[in-house]
């Protein structure tokens, strides 16, 4: 008598289902599935994680190709400028590069971001914020070490709020801008990163331009 493990059946329509919600391609879908039973939910996380550790793989890899896309909303009222780099042209005009160019352009319109990338927020912004929370936290009395990690989750949830790759996709709030980079990482198999946008919006003065400091060095070099 075998004892193998035998290896769970997985419908067809769940792998589907999971292959267009995650972006994955279809056998790290039923792997997904498999390994999770057939939970949809759980399986995405696993598939999540993968596209990060990917993503960070290949976070070296030289970007010099991509596209410049744009998104207009409410009306002509607000406009993004993204631009968005990968390591090939043959990438650049995919199907799956162009979607994602368009996603995180519409992502931008409706967030407002600040900065490309938490490492992007600038030493004056970074500084002032800190001071706000932490006497904000020193005035409850509690102790130093409490008022440091009551600190350290105000600027995790700054970063959140201003910082386009910390900010939960508007139409996955599950995943984070960075994850979405990087399901698609996982996919295409390139690096893709963010270079930088801008935000434009009718009648506002205060217009966001942001560039990644990664971008700004490259073009020192």
């Amino acid at each position: 008598m075998s004892t193998a493990t035998e290896t769970p059946k997985v419908d067809a329509k769940l792998v589907k289902e999971l292959r267009e919600k995650s972006g994955a391609p279809m056998g790290d879908c039923l792997k997904a599935l498999q390994e999770t039973k057939g939970n949809m939910e759980e399986a995405f996380v696993v598939l999540r994680k993968r596209g990060m550790a990917s993503a960070a793989k290949k976070a070296t890899r030289t970007t010099n190709e991509g596209a410049v896309g744009t998104y207009i909303h409410a009306g002509g009222k607000i406009g993004v400028l993204l631009e968005l780099n990968c390591e090939s042209d043959f990438v650049a005009r995919t199907e799956d590069f162009q979607g994602l160019l368009r996603d995180v352009a519409m992502h931008i319109a409706a967030s407002d971001p600040r900065y490309v990338r938490k490492e992007d927020v600038t030493s004056d912004d970074m500084d002032r914020e800190k001071d706000i929370y932490r006497s904000q936290a020193a005035a409850t009395g509690k102790p130093p070490a409490v008022v440091e990690k009551i600190l350290e989750g105000k600027m995790s949830k700054f970063y959140e709020e201003v910082c386009l790759l910390e900010q939960p996709f508007i139409k996955e709030q599950s995943q984070t801008i960075a994850q979405l980079i990087a399901s698609k990482v996982a996919k295409l198999g390139e690096n893709i990163s963010v270079r930088r946008f801008a935000r434009f919006k009718v009648g506002d003065p205060n217009w966001t331009v942001a560039t990644t400091k990664l971008a700004a060095e490259d073009s020192e070099a």
